[in-house]
């Protein structure tokens, strides 16, 4: 069994190690750990695990907010989220990358996908910020790191991966309690930005006029409207996540083409079968991690690691500043999804010993997480946007620098201050555990 249990471990890493999609990792490690624990014969429940893994009514939001942010992303919400945010915020050093982290808070409250806003808020804001006098390097940093916010503002995608995983935990209050850890999260973005752009005197280059802020208002209430719809419906009790992610792809299709009419029969096809793509990979992972999942839980080898790491420290402050550095470490290589679905079943017991409560420690790997989407070596948000901006990777390390720090002192703030995750849950009377 412990020749299993470490083989298990053992094969997934490497294959981390060689490149293999993390899909291949996890499920090629579950069945080499099944045959080698158990028997030949236990490899029968590979197809069942795989089924069971997806065969959960929850996940169906999954694909339905990722085809939402999709929608709005191709229905030009982001161009006029933007004007109206030039509109409040008005020509003013700093004022257009202020604007950067306000647009991408709004955009996460529709598709809950870090790299997707990235890339609707990017290309409509690095051209204007690059007249106005920033750096492209500086603009692709604060546009990563702002996207990265959409993990935690609802609905998240690996926040409701997180209430499947763990049993018990209401996803409407892991929404809540993710909203006040994001917005001080975007606030951790905003205040090095504009400290930044004032000692460098950014953004007072060909400063463009300011549009009338009615006008503009008018024109975003559409958009403005889709996270009210979507909180304000899960908060009323007229539909369950599930269903709302349905609401908003309907409110999403009736903005695009009948609203701001940007849309055509040929752009809801190629949002449709772009969404399909993105899906079917996340659901591909989440499937092949049902059979490293019940490997790991039969063999014990998810026991074995936490025992090992509580055997460090019986420190409930010295573990849980591991765990952050492990989690940070992992993001900085793998996307969020991937991240829950192998820590999780490792981290629970842990989790169990001190009882941490489960809402808060959710929110907290999620902002780990956040952090961990614009930290290179990889940085999914920082890639996508570096790309847009047409710089490479390594021109943006001097400023993203700031913003990772920024980050993690707030991340700080809520691992200190507990309240800051639970406090509205508990208002909006939801049960945290």
């Amino acid at each position: 069994m412990i020749g299993a249990d470490l083989a298990l471990l053992a094969v997934f890493a490497a294959g981390l190690l060689l490149g293999w999609p993390i899909a291949v990792a996890l499920g090629l490690a579950g069945i080499v750990g099944i045959w080698l624990g158990l028997d030949v014969y236990a490899l029968g429940t590979v197809g069942t695990n795989t089924y069971n893994a997806i065969a959960k009514y929850p996940l169906i939001a999954i694909p339905l907010f990722i085809l939402t942010g999709t929608i709005f992303e191709r229905s030009g919400v982001a161009e006029r989220l933007v004007r109206f945010a030039v509109a409040l915020v008005g020509p003013r050093r700093g004022g257009l990358a202020v604007v950067a982290v306000l647009v991408c808070l709004i955009m996460g409250g529709m598709s809950g996908s870090g790299p997707a806003d990235a890339a609707a808020v990017a290309t409509v804001m690095i051209p204007s910020m690059m007249r106005a006098g920033y750096p492209k390097p500086f603009s692709a940093s604060v546009i990563a790191a702002a996207a990265s916010t959409a993990i935690l503002i609802p609905p998240s995608i690996a926040l409701i991966v997180y209430s499947v995983l763990v049993p018990g935990v209401d996803l409407r209050a892991l929404f809540a309690g993710g909203l006040a850890p994001g917005l001080l999260a975007g606030l951790a973005v905003a205040l090095p930005t504009v400290w930044l752009s004032r000692r460098h005197d950014f953004g007072t280059a060909g400063a463009e006029e300011r549009p009338p802020l009615l006008q503009s208002l008018w024109g975003a209430v559409p958009a403005l409207l889709a996270p009210v719809i979507i909180l304000g419906g899960l908060r009323s009790g007229f539909f369950t996540p599930t269903e709302a992610a349905v609401v908003a792809v309907a409110y999403g299709l009736l903005v695009g083409t009948v609203i701001y009419r940007t849309m055509g029969l040929r752009d809801i096809y190629r949002v449709l079968v772009e969404s399909a793509e993105t899906s079917a990979v996340i659901m591909l992972i989440i499937s092949l991690a049902g059979i490293f999942a019940w490997a790991g839980s039969t063999l014990g080898a998810f026991d074995l690691t936490a025992r090992a790491l509580l055997g460090v420290s019986d420190q409930p402050a010295i573990v849980l500043a591991m765990i952050m550095v492990v989690l940070l470490l992992a993001g900085m290589v793998l996307d969020g999804v991937s991240i829950y679905l192998i820590t999780l079943p490792l981290l629970m017991p842990i989790v169990a010993a001190f009882e941490w409560n489960l809402t808060w420690f959710g929110v907290l790997m999620a902002m780990n997480i956040a952090i961990g989407q614009f930290t290179p070596p990889v940085a999914v948000n920082l890639m996508v946007t570096a790309r847009i901006a047409g710089v490479p990777m390594e021109s943006t390390f001097g400023w993203i620098l700031w913003l990772v720090l920024s980050m993690i002192a707030a991340l700080t703030l809520v691992i200190l201050m507990p309240e800051l995750a639970l406090w509205l849950p508990a208002a909006l009377g939801y049960r945290t555990i």
